[in-house]
Parts: structure tokens; sequence; C-alpha cells
């Protein structure tokens, strides 16, 4: 009996550690990570078809001559719903100077309208079938996770893709670079 008593207090010990790391783990957010190739020309990311909140067809075609931002994001996503209050004001700051956000979900539109309404989402919301994460994947997010984000050129050339949160001081500094301005 004497035996095991030692073994049951290193294994409490190993297991409250593990508890302790994994609760100051979950609120840290993993840092963003670069993606990987892109294997999408800039006129099919243009002609890529989705829906708005109404039904009805939008391309990001229609963004011609603008830089913009796509942000592949769900519902459900913690780590979107973080991230999506930054994009607010940056579409807030950016769109008279040429920038505009747009944000991809292959998501139930009620829940995303509801979502849009309750973080006060300035920017399209658009939705979509296995499309959506195929676009994402063919923008260099392989493994398919969430929230990925894409900047597009003027030209709708891919400048960067980010999968992870994209922290909205960094996302500023880099659209003056890109934009110039």
């Amino acid at each position: 009996m004497r035996g095991w008593l030692p073994l049951a207090g290193i294994g409490l010990l190993a297991a409250l550690a593990g508890v302790s790391l994994w609760l100051a783990g979950r609120h840290a957010a993993p840092p963003p990570m670069e993606s990987g190739p892109v294997d999408v020309t800039p006129a099919a990311i243009q002609a890529a078809r989705f829906v708005d909140g109404e039904g009805a067809a939008q391309s990001l075609g229609q963004f011609s001559g603008k830089v913009v931002v796509v942000n592949f994001w769900a519902t459900w996503c913690t780590p979107c719903r973080e991230e999506m209050p930054g994009f607010v004001k940056l579409q807030a700051r950016w769109k008279d100077r040429g920038v505009q956000f747009v944000g991809l979900a292959q998501d139930d539109p009620a829940k995303v309208a509801a979502f849009g309404r309750e973080l006060g989402v300035n920017y399209p919301l658009w939705l979509g079938g296995a499309e959506v994460m195929d676009l994402s994947r063919r923008l260099g997010n392989r493994l398919g996770v969430l929230p990925h984000t894409v900047l597009l050129d003027a030209q709708g050339r891919v400048v960067e893709s980010r999968i992870g949160i994209y922290a909205e001081s960094m996302l500023d500094s880099r659209l003056a670079a890109v934009t110039g301005k």
C-alpha cells in the first residue's frame, strides 16, 4: 500500500500542473502564422461567387481597384470574434482611402446576420458553401483553420495571407505600407 502512495502524489502533482498550464494558456491566442503557397490567380479570386445576407450574388471583383482585406471566419470561432472589432475600426478608418474589408463564412445565414449586428460589423459578410473554405485553402490555408485573413492589392494579387488573429495595429501598419497612405 505504501508503494503506490508516492506515485499517486506525483501523479496528482502532474495533473495539477497540466491543468494549471491549460488554464493559463486558454486565454492566450496563438501567434499568427504565415500561410502556405497561393494556388489561385487574381482573376479567379475576383470571379469567386458568394451571396450576401439577402441571398444576392456577390464577387470580390466589384472591389477592383481597391485594396481588399478578405477575412475567412465563422460564428463559432472565438479568435474570429476577438479580431473582428479591430477590423470594424480599420474599415471605418480606411474606407475613404481605397480599402474594403469583406468577411467570408460557410455558416448559417441567420447566425451570420445576428453576429454582424451584435458586433456592429460595418463591412459585407458574405456566405457560401464548400467554395468558401476551398478558396481559403487555395489562398494558402492548407489546414483549413480560422481565422484566415488575406490582403489583396488593388489588382487583386495576394500581398499577404495570415492564419490566426490579425492584430489591429499590425494590419493598420500593413495597410499603410500597401496603400502608400
